[in-house]
């Protein structure tokens, strides 16, 4: 499944240069980036991670121009901050894991254009998926006063998400593949467009885990993005 939205997207991205009114972004922005902790999917907004994302979004109207498809394909870094205890405490630890995502979001949006007609407001909604490639943790804290750090690369498995089993699980490892929903809202002008989204991940982060006993352990994103037209 993975594979044919990647050939959608691409194929989408490739149709703004023919395709009437269509247009074209280099787009990038900001990460607020969490990842859930209880069963229920809720965060710890304190602990909310700036990243970035950056790539090509394409905007293809479809019929009259109320609707609009809204494809993109994006380098995004997401993961989370997390804190266990208090700095003063004995024992303490902070850890930061910065993955870093190929991520193909897929969106529907209604326009509604303003009243100089070259400028509108849109809002919507789809899916995405995404492919780990990268990434970094780091933790630092101390044991009963004993103090600890460290850092690493993050590894990914290789599992195929087609199957039911999953293939190279391993602890300290995360699973290559994410997918979740998307929210998206925003200003389109006339070489320009500014727009805030949301992605709520369904897929659980960790190697070995399934995704239906519970909610937590996925990726929440906010993002604050600027376009600019090709």
């Amino acid at each position: 499944m993975k594979k044919y939205l990647m050939i959608l997207s691409i194929a989408a991205l490739g149709y703004t240069a023919n395709a009437q009114d269509s247009k074209l972004y280099l787009k990038g922005g900001l990460n607020l980036a969490n990842v859930s902790t209880s069963s229920d999917g809720s965060i710890d907004n304190a602990n909310m991670l700036p990243s970035f994302h950056a790539g090509l979004m394409a905007d293809l109207p479809l019929g009259a121009g109320a609707l609009s498809f809204q494809p993109g394909l994006l380098f995004s870094g997401k993961g989370s901050k997390i804190e266990i205890g208090n700095s003063n405490d004995p024992s303490y630890l902070q850890s930061t894991t910065r993955p870093y995502y190929i991520e193909m979001p897929l969106n529907l949006v209604v326009n509604l254009p303003l009243s100089d007609k070259e400028s509108k407001f849109f809002i919507g909604g789809g899916v995405y998926g995404a492919m780990g490639i990268a990434g970094k943790y780091s933790y630092e804290g101390k044991i009963f006063g004993a103090s600890i750090s460290g850092s690493d690369k993050i590894e990914f498995t290789n599992d195929d998400p087609t199957t039911s089993e999953e293939e190279g699980a391993g602890l300290g490892m995360m699973k290559r593949w994410d997918y979740g929903l998307n929210g998206t809202a925003g200003f389109a002008f006339n070489n320009f467009l500014v727009s805030v989204n949301y992605g709520h991940g369904l897929a659980k982060l960790n190697s070995g885990t399934a995704n239906s006993s519970n909610d937590n352990n996925k990726h929440r994103v906010w993002s604050l993005s600027l376009g600019i037209s090709l």
